[in-house]
């Protein structure tokens, strides 16, 4: 997931949209966190410069319609987000700060070895 949309966002050039259905809650906070990347700072530090935004026009989460889930049950637990590509450049993939499972111990580990 978070390889395929570093890749959409080097390949995507301005104005073009991306849209990405998730099915779980852990997919959607990566997408969303994607979308409008979260500053890693300590509230007791002082402010830091934010970088600039490769996205605008970032969705709120669209979930199915009570006539959508009555066509089709097993959508229930959809949710649809999308964004526009601005002209800023993209970013170098870095997977900190999006909320993916696992990656805290498996960086720590390397930092070990």
């Amino acid at each position: 997931l978070v390889h395929g949309l570093y890749d959409a966002e080097a390949l995507l050039s301005e104005g073009g949209q991306l849209a990405v259905v998730t099915f779980h809650s852990m997919e959607d906070r990566i997408v969303k966190r994607f979308f409008k990347p979260q500053m890693q700072r300590s509230r007791h530090l002082p402010m830091a410069d934010e970088a600039p935004q490769c996205w605008d026009q970032i969705s709120k989460p669209i979930r199915p319609s009570k006539e959508e889930l009555n066509r089709n049950p097993r959508a229930r637990s959809a949710t649809l987000r999308y964004a526009t590509r601005n002209s800023v450049p993209a970013r170098a993939f870095n997977i900190d700060g999006l909320g993916v499972p696992g990656m805290a111990k498996k960086q720590e580990l390397g930092a070990k070895t």
